[in-house]
């Protein structure tokens, strides 16, 4: 018998599927014998216990039944009709959900984080570096906990004792006024964009957005079914003059308004906790880069202002520590708590235990804070950097917004087309130098080009070069 072995995996796995397929498309009919295991195996040239094995499994899946004292056969409920010819279905339309529908035309297919080797320059605002995350301490207290990590299911809220603590943690450093119980431990920042529009929104409900805005929480609002309602930025961030009367949620970024770094106002931040409490909306805080601010004191969250219980708080693990964590956090006023837990468990049961219980070492003991402090130093140096450069070969052809905070410059060429910018990014590119596009994160795009300068995952060292190429390929 000829048997076409291919594929990867051991020899037994080809054995079988080579057996099975033969069987399936009717080389070998119901009722045939197959050949004996000691003449398999010397035609193949391999051991006979592997084809026992691939035989084994062929009886277990019901291709084949083994009869005592002769042999193996081709099982009866694999019988085909004798002049049996391919079934051709009907091609048809696949039929989606209204929310599988909405996701697909949400999406703007921004670019995302890839496999591909990284650009020798790489000013992506969305990296990391590995200087400032304290691996070691990170394993030793993995290790720890590996040796004690439950088995069993987890609340879906959260661990208790990482509950507290990110209370505390947020506390002296964000202002926020909270109880443990308010603290939903989610899978990053997304997933409780995602939640909060499970819990919050019905198809056609108004959500306020920054224009230019991060684009995954359009996405998730859109699915939804919610209707955008764009609210325009400016130098002090949302324009809050400019509000609707009435909307379901605002989703701000006041700290470091993205992708434009603008941090919103006192008189501002009032306004908006006024207009959610006199339109019984909520407001959404992302507070992406809260922590790293880099000159005067940090400025306390929106949520630390409210006293309606409007403010749903988000914030996120994978700036201060690293990206693949996938570990945030969601502060909800009392009531909402209940519902927004149930969704969790809904969608995913609970957030990783062993991840769960090292980030409440980290931040117990104190290693937390002491590596922003460390990063906030390495950053300040690599944004002085960047800016420098910036400032070096584009001269007042250019405007340098963000650099109060965060981890990322937005730069606007006030006298160049916005159509320029995407010739630009690929002869940058092609040069080894990796910047981002700006305007498919408005909804209302600008006159004029602007690109987006992340400097938290490059070497210092590669900053002044980056930019000096990337100046080069300006059009």
């Amino acid at each position: 018998m000829l048997l076409n072995l291919s594929g990867s995996g051991p020899l037994f796995q080809q054995i079988y599927r080579a057996m099975r397929d033969s069987i399936l498309t009717g080389r070998i009919s119901a009722g045939d014998r197959l050949p004996v295991s000691r003449s398999l195996a010397r035609d193949l040239g391999v051991s006979r216990n592997v084809v026992l094995i691939a035989y084994e499994q062929l009886i277990a899946e019901g291709y084949a039944v083994g009869r005592v004292g002769a042999g193996t056969f081709v099982a009866q409920a694999v019988a085909r009709p004798a002049a049996a010819t391919p079934i051709a279905f009907p091609a048809a339309a696949v039929r989606l959900s209204r929310y599988a529908s909405r996701v697909l035309a949400a999406s703007s297919d921004p670019p995302l984080p890839s496999h591909t080797p990284r650009a020798r320059y790489d000013f992506t605002y969305y990296l990391a570096s590995t200087e400032d995350f304290p691996a070691p301490t990170w394993r030793r207290i993995l290790g720890r906990h590996l040796r004690t990590l439950p088995l069993d299911y987890a609340p879906a809220g959260g661990d208790s004792i990482l509950r507290r603590e990110i209370a505390r943690y947020l506390g002296r450093a964000r202002g926020i006024r909270c109880e443990p119980e308010q603290v939903l431990l989610v899978n990053g920042t997304q997933q409780a964009l995602d939640l909060t529009a499970r819990v919050l929104l019905d198809p056609g409900d108004r959500v306020v957005m920054e224009d230019p805005h991060y684009t995954g929480a359009r996405e998730v609002f859109c699915s939804a079914g919610a209707r955008i309602v764009p609210v325009p930025v400016d130098l002090g961030g949302l324009r809050t003059d400019l509000l609707p009367r009435r909307a379901r949620l605002a989703y701000v970024t006041p700290s470091h308004q993205f992708p434009t770094g603008a941090v919103l106002p006192l008189e501002r931040r009032l306004a908006l906790l006024a207009w959610a409490a006199s339109g019984s909306a909520y407001v959404l805080e992302d507070d992406y880069g809260g922590e790293y601010r880099y000159s005067g004191r940090t400025i306390e969250a929106v949520q630390a202002l409210d006293r309606t219980g409007c403010v749903l708080y988000t914030g996120s693990f994978s700036r201060v520590l690293f990206p693949s964590l996938r570990m945030g956090y969601l502060v909800a006023p009392p009531e909402l708590v209940k519902p927004l837990a149930q969704a969790k468990w809904t969608a995913d049961r609970h957030t990783s235990l062993l991840q769960q219980a090292a980030v409440a070492d980290f931040l117990r003991e104190g290693h937390l804070d002491r590596a922003m402090r460390r990063a906030r130093l390495r950053q300040i140096r690599r944004r002085d950097a960047t800016r420098k450069a910036v400032e070096r070969h584009f001269g007042c052809t250019v405007q340098i917004l963000g650099t109060e905070a965060g981890a990322h410059l937005l730069l606007r060429f006030p006298d160049m087309p916005a159509g320029r910018a995407a010739a630009w990014i690929a002869a940058a590119a092609l040069q080894g130098v990796k910047v981002g596009a700006v305007s498919h994160y408005y909804l209302n795009p600008p006159a004029c080009c602007e690109l987006l300068l992340g400097y938290a995952g490059i070497n210092e060292r590669e900053i002044a070069p980056g930019i000096r190429i990337l100046a080069g390929c300006r059009p």
